[in-house]
């Protein structure tokens, strides 16, 4: 599988020790992008926003790299940073 996702998730946990969780998700990564839920031409993944130190899930078009959609979406991360900023 080629999945960006996948790849990414698999390095991160090569990196870090590994748990029952980590491994569990991997592999729900892989199965959602296999199965194409998303359609052919996205995949999911999942990033860390720093500022505020949420996870955020992403669903990628795999052609052009654009974020199709996002949860929690990117205002709600601005909020939330503005919020814990201040």
């Amino acid at each position: 599988m080629n999945s960006l996702a996948a790849r990414a998730a698999t390095s991160q946990a090569l990196s870090e020790p590994a748990s029952a969780d980590r491994r569990a998700l991997i592999q729900a990564v892989r199965s959602v992008d296999t199965a194409g839920l998303f359609g052919a031409d996205k995949e999911l993944t999942f990033v860390r926003d720093f500022a505020t130190q949420t996870t955020v899930a992403r669903i990628i078009d795999k052609e052009t790299g654009d974020v199709v959609a996002q949860v929690p979406p990117e205002d709600i991360l601005q909020m939330a940073e503005e919020v814990n900023g201040s």
